[in-house]
């Protein structure tokens, strides 16, 4: 019974963290709407996976580490921003290209695979959330807890965050949100490529800030 209920105490805050808005809640939207339900499911996989390979990071206590050797964990953190600046960039730029939606034959030029491999990429390029992993676990785990619990960690994390951008790409694939879309595309990709553009310098930013003390 305590292992269930550390389980579920984990769970609900992991949660609440991956509902929070963030690069991940935009791409996933973003690949769902302008694309198919299928890609942006594919999308939420491999959140599901970038939040499961945190988890490990985790539990593996490599995330001490990084916590340690400040330049490693910089050096990360800026080459997660640099990503999320490119990605904001190219969304940005490709804002007035013409699209048309996925028809019903599901067949589109943008790829399933490509779409779960920027979910996995996208969830990973922020290291923060394998600290804030580790200080959840570290908040509701004890010290010796059971190998049960341990093991159960990343596939449960993998099931909280794939089902929840599941959610979010189920959401967005509508007729009615494709249609949306199409109507304001270029200041709907503008604003999702400025968005996460803007997370993107911040994440140098807090690097470079760290860096100059």
């Amino acid at each position: 019974m305590a292992t269930f209920s550390m389980s579920v105490g984990i769970m609900v805050a992991i949660a609440i963290g991956a509902m929070s808005p963030g690069p991940s809640f935009v791409l996933v939207s973003r690949i769902s709407v302008s694309n198919s339900r299928l890609h942006g499911l594919a999308a939420a996989i491999g959140m599901g996976f970038g939040g499961a390979f945190f988890a490990i990071l985790a539990l593996a206590g490599l995330v001490a580490l990084l916590q340690q050797v400040d330049w490693l964990y910089l050096v990360l953190k800026c080459a997660g921003g640099l990503y999320l600046a490119y990605l904001g960039i190219a969304i940005w730029r490709g804002a007035r290209e013409p699209i048309s939606v996925v028809p019903a034959d599901g067949r589109s030029r943008f790829a399933v695979s490509r779409a779960f491999f920027l979910g996995i990429v996208t969830q990973v390029s922020n290291p923060k959330t394998a600290v804030v992993y580790a200080s959840i676990f570290a908040a509701l785990m004890p010290q010796d807890s059971p190998l049960a619990l341990i093991l159960a960690l990343p596939p449960l994390i993998f099931l909280i965050e794939a089902g929840w951008y599941a959610i979010v790409a189920l959401v967005f694939s509508t007729p009615r949100s494709q249609r949306a879309y199409l109507g304001g595309k270029v200041w709907v990709d503008r604003l999702a490529g400025a968005v996460i553009g803007a997370l993107g310098l911040r994440l140098i930013g807090e690097s470079l800030a760290v860096l100059r003390r």
